[in-house]
């Protein structure tokens, strides 16, 4: 059975986790202002207990399906730097040779089945994995990861019609950073997000996104849960998103504030009030983090090096790995 992280290294795994998400977000950020990265990225700071404290309750077995948003999923799905690079930089040891990119980014070996451009386009594949666990007697957990836009998507209803009657595996992360794009949550969603699943019978919670701890110990209690076949279930997480829409959107205050925006960096973000927490408890010095955070920065410097140096997919590739209905 999962069970929430207690111990000292668990703590500091998920520390660890949550700055690397910040530090590849951040260098990232540095390669597009560059212009060495082609396209958008859309950052994840802010965000690093979600996916880090869901993630830390799972197996490599199990599947998470990730958004536009993804980098932080991936990484804390256990990613590693140097193919996360390569494949931001169209480069052919990215983990899509190259090909997906910041919004299409999958890691197969670790149980992460993709990104998607797509608003809410994972849903169904996220249940169709699900369903697949089910009907081979696995007892793995999928994790659909979605923002609060995504819940005006009608295939959203439809999959957890499906996961409901068929009670899958299946754990649905709603990532409710308070906007969609360029719109306050409220101002797109009429009434109560949990209630919407609630509607289909599905199990729904509230929790703060903010609080590694609080995530973990809640995702521990219904993965273990979803192996027994008591899914599916739905959670919402209260975060907030420290960048704009994407890396272009810089003049925000025509839709938040300034004010609003250091209130979060100040006073809630995951991170200060983790290392806090670790130092307060004894399980860490700040020198101890500080090395930590400083041999992160380290590899991700490194591993923006080693992806500049790489190769391209070679040119015949140009068809391979591509579909189209």
């Amino acid at each position: 059975m999962a069970k929430a992280k207690t111990n000292t290294e668990d703590y500091l795994q998920m520390y660890r986790q949550m700055v690397r998400i910040r530090t590849f977000e951040d260098t990232a950020n540095q390669l597009y202002l560059s212009a060495k990265m082609p396209g958008l990225t859309h950052m994840y700071s802010g965000e690093e207990a979600v996916a880090v404290g869901i993630c830390e309750a799972l197996r490599d077995s199990d599947h998470i399906t990730s958004t536009h948003r993804g980098h932080g999923h991936c990484v804390a799905k256990g990613a590693e730097f140097k193919q996360m690079f390569c494949e931001l930089l169209g480069k052919a040891e990215g983990y899509c040779r190259g090909k997906g990119g910041s919004m299409h980014i999958a890691d197969q070996s670790h149980g992460n089945l993709g990104a998607n451009a797509i608003v809410g386009g994972s849903m169904g594949i996220a249940t169709g994995s699900a369903l697949r666990a089910k009907l081979q007697g696995r007892d793995d957990v999928t994790v659909c990861f979605f923002g609060d836009g995504a819940t005006a998507q009608g295939l959203m209803y439809e999959v957890m019609n499906m996961a409901a009657l068929w009670k899958l595996p299946v754990i649905y992360a709603c990532e409710n950073n308070g906007y969609s794009e360029y719109t306050k949550t409220e101002e797109i969603a009429a009434g109560s997000i949990t209630a919407r699943a609630e509607a289909f019978g599905i199990e729904a919670h509230q929790v703060d996104g903010q609080d590694v701890l609080a995530v973990n110990a809640l995702a521990a209690k219904l993965v273990a849960r979803a192996r027994k076949g008591e899914g599916p279930f739905f959670i919402e997480l209260m975060t907030y998103r420290y960048h704009g829409h994407h890396v272009g959107d810089i003049n925000r205050e025509y839709y938040r504030s300034k004010a609003e925006e250091k209130d979060w960096r100040e006073n809630r973000d995951p991170i200060i009030r983790f290392r806090a927490h670790l130092v307060a408890e004894g399980i860490a010095s700040e020198e101890d983090l500080d090395a930590l955070n400083a041999q992160i920065a380290a590899d991700a410097a490194e591993a923006v090096a080693y992806a500049e140096a790489a190769a391209y997919p070679p040119a015949e590739e140009v068809d391979m790995h591509v579909f189209a209905a």
